[in-house]
This record gives structure tokens, sequence and C-alpha cells, in this order.
């Protein structure tokens, strides 16, 4: 009732004054509700803080939303920090950031620690788990097609993002596309200029892989020594590069992990799995990656990188990004570089399910699991939808592959 009456008074927005360590706890505790991904957490600090307590207007609310969605970095998270930020400064920022990822945070690095502890090598368990990575696949692929609808929005875009799956499926180093995708698009209307562009970065592919690249469907790059500080660059690529959505980090974790030979697809994709079911961004799996690859150091290594340009983009460079993204140009390379990515993702997919593909007996089930995941993914949904399908997954491979 109070809070219908104060909807229809005119009322002052701005958040109350709230210690430091009551915004903390607020932000904890958001973080120990955040299920059901970034769509579900943004809706659930709209709800709390725009529309009951009123810290900002609907209309700033919105126009933060646009500016965030441009910048790499899980958005849910993002928006906290800068919640803190309008409440309390910087400060707030930095306390609001990490009281709504530290549920999460601990919560993965438990799980991680029991993965490795009582899971890893269970034979009984395997089956259960190979159940859920088949329904993880059909989750990504149902996540790659949501996010190319939003993104790939005219028949450049879809070139630049079909292109950009071939390529990485060959090998192409990530940032090659990348970069190509964002000024193609850019100077889509140069034709001169585009046709230089990509025609430099053809020739710098192919002296980059004078040898010939080994496919990326068929094997890595072979291992590599893990260090703390190799898993933190891992994590902060996976930060600077997660655009339009926690998915996009995938491809970038998975490069720089698995096919340093850090840690296996399938334990890859139980790390995703595990990362969907609990209160927290879905980046959050770096943690666990991390965990598996070198324990509680590594977990807090990748996490640290993963997280490290939500705060600083909010925390430092805010106020110059929100007058940056006014410029059309820098609209159309994001929309370029967002375009690579959805491809980068599909090649992630088709990698992901080959490496699958090895581990599963017989062909009717596992075809059939995975095509009624990909149906409930994309017929249904609401915050319990993934850990739904995750627990099917996981009793149909109890049942079957066990």
């Amino acid at each position: 009732m109070t809070i219908d009456s104060a909807a229809t008074s005119p009322v002052e927005t701005g958040p109350p004054p709230i210690t430091l360590m009551e915004l903390f706890l607020k932000f904890l505790r958001f973080g120990a509700l955040a299920f059901g991904g970034p769509v579900a957490q943004i809706a659930m600090l709209r709800q709390a803080l725009v529309e009951e307590q009123r810290w900002i207007d609907k209309a700033r609310f919105n126009r933060l939303l646009a500016v965030l969605q441009v910048l790499p970095g899980p958005e849910a998270h993002e928006l906290c920090v800068h919640m803190g930020m309008i409440a309390r400064g910087r400060i707030g920022g930095l306390l609001a950031g990490l009281g709504f990822m530290l549920p999460g945070l601990l919560l993965m690095l438990i799980a991680g620690w029991a993965y490795v502890t009582w899971v890893a090598g269970d034979a009984g368990m395997s089956g259960v788990f190979l159940g859920v990575q088949i329904v993880v696949l059909a989750i990504i692929l149902r996540a790659v097609v949501r996010i190319g609808e939003h993104i790939v929005e005219n028949w450049r875009l879809a070139i630049i993002a079909t292109v950009s799956l071939v390529v990485t499926l060959i090998g192409v180093p990530f940032w090659i596309p990348l970069i190509t995708g964002g000024f193609a698009y850019a100077l889509s209307h140069r034709p001169v200029a585009m046709t230089l562009i990509v025609a430099g970065a053809i020739v710098l592919a192919m002296t980059l892989h004078v040898d010939g690249p080994p496919s990326a469907l068929v094997k890595a790059t072979g291992h590599v020594p893990v260090t703390v500080f190799a898993l933190f660059l891992a994590g902060l690529k996976g930060g600077l590069l997660t655009f339009g959505g926690a998915y996009t980090a995938i491809p970038y974790v998975r490069a720089d992990t698995v096919n340093r030979g850090w840690i296996g697809d399938a334990t890859f994709l139980d790390g995703i799995a595990l990362a969907g079911v609990l209160p927290a961004p879905l980046v959050i799996f770096a943690t666990f990656v991390g965990y598996v690859a070198s324990g509680t150091a590594g977990a807090l290594a990748i996490t640290a990188g993963m997280f490290l340009p939500a705060f600083a983009f909010s925390l430092i460079l805010f106020e110059k990004l929100e007058a940056l993204v006014e410029n059309p140009a820098f609209h159309r390379v994001l929309e370029g570089i967002a375009a690579t990515v959805v491809g980068i993702i599909a090649a992630t997919f088709l990698q992901l399910g080959h490496a699958a593909a090895g581990r599963i007996p017989g062909h009717v089930i596992p075809i059939f699991l995975f095509g009624a995941a990909v149906l409930v993914a994309w017929r249904i949904k609401g915050a319990w939808a993934t850990p739904a399908i995750i627990a099917g997954g996981a009793i149909v491979g109890w049942g079957v592959f066990s």
C-alpha cells in the first residue's frame, strides 16, 4: 500500500542516507538472490532501487542500461557498481560491486572444491555430468541465437558474424576478426577503405599461420604450464571482451585454459552448468575454471581479472564513456565487434559440441536429450528454467549413461 501511494505522489529521486556497511549489506543481499541470469538480476535491481526506493528515475535508469550495454563486462554487476557510486561515491561503488559478486564467488569456490575433491574421477558421477554437458550445449545454442537476434540486424553484420565463425574454426587469433569486424562495419559506407582493412587482415592472418594452423575443432595448442598470472590474464581477456552478455566470455576463457591443457572441455562445461544454477553473474564460471586449474589462488586470480574491467569502467571512466557512446561512428565499431563475437561464440559451441560427441555413447538418446533441452530453453522463460534444464540433464545422465 505504501508503494502504491508513493507512486501516485511526486517524490524526489535519490538514494536515502545510507552507511557504507548498510550499502554493502544491501548489495550482498541482492547478490544472494541473483538467480536467473542478467535479465532477472536487472529486473530485481530495477524493482528495488527504481520502482520502490527511487534511487534514480526510470528515464535515467534506461539511459544507464544503454551505456552499460556497450561496455564489456556483466551488465548487472556494472549496474550495482554505478548505483553504489550514486549512493556513496566511488567507495560505495566498490562496496556495492563486491557485495553483489561475493555470494556467487564463495559458492563457486565451494563448488570447485567439492568437484575436485569428490566428483572428478568418480566413475559413478560421470554419467550425471555427461547428461549435464549435453543440456548445457543446448543452453549455449539458445544464447547464441538470442544474442544474435539482438545484434545481427542486417546483412552486413550477418556476413561479419559468418566470417568470424569460419576464421575462428580454422584457428585465426581472436583479435584479428574482432578488430577487422569493428572497423569494416564502421567503414562499410566506404568500400575502398573497408576492402583495404579486410585485405590487410587476410595478409596478417596468413603471415601468422604460414605453417598452417591446426583445426580448432580437432586439437588444442598443447599443454602450457599454468601460472596464477596467466590465469589472471585469461580472466582479464574474458572481462575486456564480454560484449553482448556473459556468454561472450566463454570462447576467450576456453581458448586460454582448455587450449593450453589446463582443464578439459568436459570439466569446462561442468563449470558453466554450475554457474547457471548459482546466484551470480554467469561469468563466475571462470572461478571454477581457475580452481580446477590451480586451486584457490588460481580461482581468485582469474576472478579478479574477469571482474576488473567491470569495476574499472564504472569507477574510473564512466563519465568519459558516457560521452563517447554518443558518437555514431563508435556505435558502428561496437556493432561490428558484437557481430564478430556472435560468430566466435557460435564457433565455440561447435568446438565444445565436437569435443562432447567423442565422449557420448550412442546417438539416439543424446540427440533426444539435446533436442528436448533446446525446446525447453526456447519455450520456457523464468529464473528457474536454466536450473530445471540442468537438473533434467543430470537425471537423464544418471539413469542412462551411468
